[in-house]
């Protein structure tokens, strides 16, 4: 059997969250309103209406190519791409063809087992979004809330090989998109939908195979099953001594099966030509500074950090710069604590992550702060407390806002470092189990947990542990 190189390109398009629309004043985000209700004369094409550029959709579109190393022109068009579809009430749809905003550009992402890769962009651009199709038997309506949506399409060049350097690539393009502020990129919402150019071609060879491009992939794991499933079937059409036709294919992610639609449009399908009604977007020095000045660190540059400069494992650098405000919470902590950046990393992937997992929010959205995350770690230290009340106390401090300082004195959580009490506990616990105490004097060691657990189980938690080994080893010699 012939072995295949698969080459993968991805076409994205990006809702911006802006508050209004492309070229109208209607409200952008319109998901879960009545069908219809958020339009106007313009976003629907009505004769005679004349658009107008949203500002924040450019400052919004520049930023992403400033996150992409793209090169930005300076003077950039918006085109018309004529196409007659039931949700494209004006016939056309306003896009930038021959001089987007953006051109080149690459994105640089890790995969799971370490391997850096590079996916470079062809082409990044602005356009408006068409309304939306749904059948209902032989009926088919038409939403147009979403017509005049501000987005960005984003164009890589085939740059990946496999359906899961395409997911890790929409995860890690998410993510950027998150950080940076320009898009909400909920897939299930359509804010980031992904279209999967798929070819294959035998092993060594140069030129690319023919490409079917896959609509209607709505999540990662569909990015993962449909590139997957289709490239099954590019291979045995090939093995069956067949040609693989260039087509358009839809993702039935319900049947987990590809359905095909029509042949592959080309460029000149389209007869693109220049928008008369709108002015070429003009990006002076002065805005492009004031953009690049909003500009934060990218996640990429922050891992790096993390591992160069905080002394983090590859592994903790990567989950705690997963989202901006993780990343930005855990380095808030690790300048209070002022200690051991390592252990700051612990305590925020194991227990505050957990309660963000287990609540479902953000970080942004906790109670708990850098402050009081930094002051339970160092409770813990001065033996104010142990390391499973550490624990309890996150939860405590998130269900209640209070300080846990204030949280250890009204609940009476402080380590008990009192000798004499402490003696007085190991001593009725030696005494009331006299079978293990002839086994541990019997040469059974291991069983100075056991009783230390006894002691702690007694006083709640509360004895100091190192106190009450020492002074259980002492009796027990005795």
């Amino acid at each position: 059997m012939t072995e295949y190189e698969v080459t993968i390109g991805l076409e994205t398009h990006i809702q911006l969250n802006t508050v209004t629309k492309a070229f109208c004043s209607c409200k952008a985000d319109s998901w879960g309103e009545e069908p219809n209700t958020n339009i106007c004369p313009v976003c629907t094409g009505q004769p005679g209406t004349l658009p107008r550029t949203n500002k924040a959709m450019v400052e919004k579109a520049l930023m992403l190519c400033l996150a992409m190393n793209a090169d930005i022109n300076r003077k950039s068009f918006f085109d018309r791409k004529n196409y007659l579809y039931a949700d494209l009430p004006a016939g056309y749809q306003v896009t930038q063809n021959d001089m987007p905003i953006g051109k080149g550009g690459y994105l640089d992402f890790f995969m799971d087992d370490g391997r850096k890769i590079r996916v470079h962009i062809d082409n990044l651009h602005m356009e408006e979004d068409a309304g939306k199709t749904k059948n209902e038997g032989d009926i088919r309506l038409i939403d147009m809330n979403r017509c005049g949506v501000p987005l960005v399409e984003m164009v890589t060049k085939p740059d990946l090989h496999s359906a899961d350097e395409a997911a890790t690539y929409l995860m890690r393009l998410r993510q950027l998109l998150r950080w940076i502020g320009v898009s909400e990129a909920n897939m299930e919402k359509a804010h980031l939908r992904c279209d999967a150019n798929v070819s294959i071609r035998p092993k060594g060879a140069k030129e690319l195979g023919k490409k079917c491009e896959i609509k209607n992939i709505n999540s990662i794991e569909a990015v993962r099953a449909a590139i997957n499933s289709e490239v099954e079937r590019q291979t045995r059409e090939l093995n069956a001594g067949n040609k693989v036709e260039q087509w358009t294919i839809e993702w039935d992610n319900d049947a987990q099966e590809l359905r095909k639609m029509r042949s592959k449009e080309t460029a000149a399908d389209y007869r693109y030509f220049r928008e008369p009604n709108l002015m070429p977007v003009v990006i002076t020095e002065e805005f492009l500074e004031e953009v690049k000045a909003k500009m934060p660190e990218l996640p990429i540059q922050r891992r790096e950090r993390f591992i160069n400069e905080l002394g983090l494992p590859e592994y903790d650098a990567s989950i705690l710069t997963g989202e901006r405000d993780t990343s930005e919470f855990f380095e808030a902590a690790c300048k209070i604590y002022g200690k051991d950046n390592k252990r700051v990393s612990n305590w925020m992937m194991n227990e505050v992550l957990r309660v963000v997992n287990e609540k479902g929010i953000s970080v942004s959205e906790l109670r708990i702060t850098p402050q009081d995350l930094a002051d339970i770690i160092s409770l813990v230290d001065s033996k104010r407390i142990n390391t499973s009340t550490g624990k309890t106390l996150v939860d405590k401090v998130e269900e209640t806002g209070k300080s846990p300082a204030e949280i250890v004195e009204e609940s009476g959580l402080g380590l008990v470092s009192d000798d004499s009490e402490i003696r007085k506990v190991c001593e009725r616990i030696i005494t009331d189990n006299p079978k293990e105490v002839g086994l541990y004097k019997g040469g059974k060691e291991t069983l100075i947990g056991w009783f230390v657990g006894q002691v702690m189980r007694e006083m709640r938690g509360k004895a100091d542990p190192v106190l009450t080994k020492s002074i259980l080893e002492e009796l027990l010699k005795q």
